[in-house]
């Protein structure tokens, strides 16, 4: 038995009537020669002999009484792989459109929190010979890179492998008692405030270095510079203003307002689109930017084509916030892989940039800053501090923060993420896959998700939105390929 932590938590107290935080996986592989290959049985047989690997998917909920303490998670005494593991279709003729809309479809449904939090489907109908596989996991189950490391496990890197062994050998276990997790509750609400201090005194350490840190105190002055009033005219008495300072500047703090953010639908729409990874290392290569440099500059620029054709450009440019994972470089002896180990920064989108490659640059100079913000400032403290309020009134005041902020002016205006996925190919008996294409989530006001999972030799790129904020999410997708052709060319002319 296990307890989730506070961030794992967070995710399944954020759920309301219409929005579900679950991330996915949308799979595409090609049939085998071999005539004798059905996908539905093949995966469901694949599942079946690695769920002693595959701890995320064997363990459900134990709530606690009045929600006084985090839930555990057990190894589920009445796990029943098929109510997982489900078989879909296409209609003919079997488009990428049509994949999308079914996507966007199963997506939207809440986990049943009776069983463990997970459901794959197994999509036929394909042209191309092919098949895909939708796995939908809980967001408070594993994060974007556990995800990444699950989906390894699933899958054999050598066609037609042989079973692990130990194939399905795994132990259930007995649910615990109501006693036995109020007492464990009452011994958790001992320690909290000890464990408060203690986070209190880490955070003070990290805001004393963000005292010398350029970035942080280019902050501090924007929050001073942007206050009006008596209290404005005293603060910014003597401040000295330098219209020229070419210093990168971080993100505005009231976000310009557009179109996808407000309260979410329950509805959704998912599209995906690829582009070559040779050709995305080559422009970095060639310019000088990182391979994340040039997924932001992408999504910033497509952003700003599709605002442009609806008319509502704004002026300063978008915001996003970049999530950030903590386990790379991690030096806290890490002992738990399926836990959210994530945390976030806030960048600002080169919208206002009228060339690509001047997109391109302001992209670099707006991820740089971000990470020296995130590297000054108590980030990696986030999945600790989550845990420290009484889950009761946590979850108390999550749902009235997302209430509040359907009516308030948005954090940040969207999501871009970009994961790093595996570098060889991965199959499923003599079926190879072709695409791993991150599915992500929306909540309010955020109703658009970007997010980029590279694969062997492609980016995969899936964009996830409130289909009532965004009904034509396809000609912002096309609008990312064409700004990277858009980049691409200037890269290569030299302009």
């Amino acid at each position: 038995m296990k307890q989730l932590s506070g961030l794992d938590s967070a995710f399944l107290d954020l759920e309301d009537d219409h929005q579900f935080l679950h991330v996915s996986q949308l799979l595409i592989l090609e049939r085998p020669d071999d005539p004798d290959f059905a996908p539905y049985p093949a995966w469901r047989r694949q599942l079946a002999d690695r769920l002693h690997q595959l701890e995320p998917l064997r363990r459900r909920l134990v709530e606690v009484p009045f929600g006084l303490d985090h839930p555990y998670w057990i190894a589920d005494p009445d796990f029943d792989l098929d109510f997982h593991v489900r078989h879909s279709a296409v209609p003919p003729p079997g488009t990428d459109d049509q994949l999308d809309q079914l996507v966007g479809r199963l997506v939207a449904a809440p986990m049943d929190r009776e069983h463990p939090l997970w459901v794959s489907h197994v999509i036929e109908g394909l042209s191309e010979n092919r098949f895909a596989i939708l796995t939908m996991i809980h967001h408070s189950a594993v994060d974007g890179a556990a995800g990444a490391d699950l989906l390894e496990l699933m899958l054999d890197d050598v066609p037609d492998a042989e079973p692990p062994s130990h194939a399905g050998e795994w132990t259930p276990e007995e649910p615990p008692s109501t006693a036995e997790v109020l007492a464990r509750a009452a011994a958790h609400g001992l320690r909290r405030p000890a464990r408060g201090l203690l986070l209190a005194a880490r955070a003070g350490q990290s805001v004393a270095r963000a005292s010398r840190n350029p970035a942080v105190i280019d902050l501090a002055d924007k929050v001073r510079g942007s206050l009006r009033g008596p209290l404005g005219s005293v603060l910014n008495v003597g401040r000295e203003r330098d219209p020229e300072q070419d210093l990168p500047r971080l993100p505005p703090l009231v976000t310009p307002p557009a179109p996808f953010n407000g309260p979410v639908s329950r509805y959704r729409r998912f599209v995906h689109r690829a582009l070559p990874l040779a050709e995305v290392k080559a422009v970095g290569k060639e310019s000088g930017a990182t391979i994340n440099d040039v997924v932001v500059s992408v999504c910033g620029g497509g952003l700003r084509r599709w605002l442009l054709d609806r008319g509502e450009l704004p002026d300063q440019p978008l915001t996003a916030m970049i999530p950030v994972s903590l386990r790379e470089g991690s030096d806290d002896g890490e002992d738990e892989q399926w836990t959210n180990r994530v945390s976030a920064t806030v960048a600002a989108l080169p919208t206002d940039v009228d060339d690509p490659l001047a997109r391109l640059g302001a992209a670099h100079d707006a991820l740089r800053v971000a990470k020296q913000v995130f590297a000054a400032l108590p980030g990696e403290l986030t999945p600790d501090a989550a845990g420290l309020g009484v889950p009761a009134t946590v979850t108390a005041v999550s749902r009235a923060l997302t209430r509040w902020s359907t009516v308030a002016p948005a954090p940040f205006n969207t999501v871009v993420s970009n994961v790093p996925g595996p570098r060889e190919p991965l199959y499923l008996g003599g079926a190879r896959m072709t695409h791993y294409i991150p599915v992500s989530a929306v909540a309010d006001p955020v109703g658009l998700n970007i997010t980029v999972q590279s694969y062997v030799d492609q980016l995969d790129i899936g964009l996830l939105a409130c289909a009532e904020l965004m009904p034509d999410l396809h000609t912002l997708a096309d609008a990312v390929v064409e700004e990277f052709e858009a980049l691409r060319a200037a890269v290569r002319g030299g302009g």
